[in-house]
């Protein structure tokens, strides 16, 4: 994928379409220019017989369902299953050595330095430089580890900013890190909501509720892209302004990384996290990725000794020279020789986010994210981009040119503030059985009770011909209960 790129790659108009572009000739027209369309046969696409199947059988090429559910777990790239083997074949081959060892004929490196290959690779989708990004865990307990080291409370500075209706998880970890410093949540936990009739968080209101709380706000977390209405938040700005008054700033990438364009160094952001089962289809429940940036990375000597930020540590965040030494404290006599006292630490991080890690990660986990990340290698995050930007409007345009009034998109119309998710709101008491009629015809899209349903066409994945005939089988539902 290469370096960073600049962010006037990522500027792009909202696109505009013509009254033909509601027939299936003109979705088609549209796919056969897609510059990302053999990305498609990387991937396996589930077939609408097996989507409601109770017994596995391989997917079939025909016939395909229309998945718009990328925003809860990416579909499987084809390369997934090779690495797999690749990593299976290693362990059984060579068993621990497979730790240090090379071999020519296999996609990955030593399982050793998987987790920093992975890190390289994913950087630049996430807008930063390799040495400040780290692989590890999951989201919620890379969040927990980060906030260890970032949320630093005082009896007068301890209050935490987040987004309302924050992903639960997100919310419990919050809460538990304000109590575990013994601080109330109720009066610690400043949640930001929307204007009366609203679903969009402005950036005004943001910046404001900043100002109103700076001098006893000890940290500013909210997502990249809030996950219910798919808001994409201006994290330049707002990182900016919040670091001016003294804020320290986190992002929750979940629904970002791998939909829209990040910045994360160049915005100042001091540290970030975020799933790869979504949009970086790295497979359920896989492994995360965090990032810190390079001024809190730091790694200085005085007097032989480390000097760093404060972390939760483990021996996977040493350094890779002394990782594997094991000396983890010089031990001399206590009185009388019945006693053993520990007299030093040995404890070296190394520079960089890499200096976070806690524990070895998982081959396996890796094996998997490294072959989802390979896709990501041969086009960027400008082009996916370019690519979802046009695909997100298309969805737009036909839902709003249909025949049915009876739902609201509540995410925003602005293709600068959202990714490729639109939520579409319907009438109270429609949601289970429109979601029914939706996956009996072939469709799976995520539905967020009370009556949200979030639609994400991906790029890498998904066509024009998806996304219209989406809309003919939604407008149809949605005639049913008229």
């Amino acid at each position: 994928m290469g370096s960073i790129a600049t962010e006037e790659q990522y500027q792009m108009k909202k696109p505009s379409f013509p009254t033909e572009a509601n027939s299936l000739e003109f979705a088609k027209s549209l796919d056969s220019k897609d510059h990302l369309r053999s990305f498609r046969k990387k991937f396996i696409i589930p077939s609408k017989a097996n989507i409601k199947a109770t017994s596995l059988s391989k997917p079939e090429d025909s016939d395909s369902a229309i998945y718009f559910c990328g925003n809860s777990l990416g579909l499987q790239p084809k390369a997934v299953a090779e690495y797999l083997q690749v990593h299976l074949n290693t362990w059984a081959t060579v068993g621990v050595h497979g730790h240090f060892r090379k071999f020519e004929d296999s996609p990955m490196i030593q399982w050793q330095l998987l987790a920093e290959h992975a890190a390289k690779q994913a950087a630049p989708i996430v807008g930063a430089l390799p040495s400040e990004v780290g692989i590890m865990g999951t989201l919620t307990m890379n969040l927990h580890l980060l906030m260890a080291s970032f949320y630093t409370p005082t009896a007068t500075k301890n209050k935490i900013i987040l987004e309302w209706k924050a992903f639960p998880s997100d919310h419990f970890a919050i809460e538990s890190q304000i109590r575990g410093h013994g601080y109330d949540p109720s009066e610690a936990m400043i949640m930001i909501g929307p204007e009366e009739g609203s679903y969009e968080v402005s950036t005004e209101k943001i910046l404001s509720i900043i100002d109103e709380h700076a001098s006893t706000t000890a940290l500013l977390l909210l997502p990249g892209i809030q996950y219910y209405t798919g808001q994409y938040f201006d994290m330049k700005t707002i990182t900016k302004y919040a670091q001016s008054k003294g804020l320290i700033v986190g992002w929750d990438l979940a629904h970002a990384a791998g939909n829209v364009p990040v910045q994360l160094h160049d915005w100042n952001v001091d540290f970030a996290v975020w799933c790869t089962y979504k949009y970086m289809n790295a497979g359920p429940g896989a492994i995360a990725g965090f990032y810190v940036h390079e001024r809190h990375g730091k790694v200085e000597y005085v007097d032989d000794k480390p000097v760093f930020r404060h972390r939760l540590s483990g021996w996977y965040g040493g350094d890779q020279v002394g990782r594997m030494n094991m000396q983890n404290g010089k031990l001399g006599h206590g009185k009388q020789n019945k006693t053993l006292k520990l007299t030093g630490t040995e404890f070296r991080p190394s520079p960089g986010a890499s200096g976070y890690q806690v524990s070895n990660p998982s081959a396996v986990d890796l094996a998997s994210l490294c072959a989802a990340l390979s896709v990501f290698n041969q086009t960027s995050m400008a082009d996916i981009r370019k690519k979802s930007v046009h695909l997100t409007a298309y969805l737009e345009f036909l839902l709003l040119s249909g025949p049915s009034k009876a739902f609201q998109i509540i995410t925003p119309a602005d293709p600068d503030a959202r990714g490729t998710q639109l939520s579409i709101l319907l009438k109270p008491g429609r949601l289970e059985t429109l979601s029914d009629m939706l996956e009996d015809a072939g469709i799976v899209a995520d539905k967020r009770k009370p009556d949200v349903i979030r639609a994400a066409p991906v790029p890498l994945y998904n066509t024009y011909e998806d996304v219209w005939r989406f809309v003919q089988i939604f407008n149809s539902a949605l005639a049913k209960f008229e």
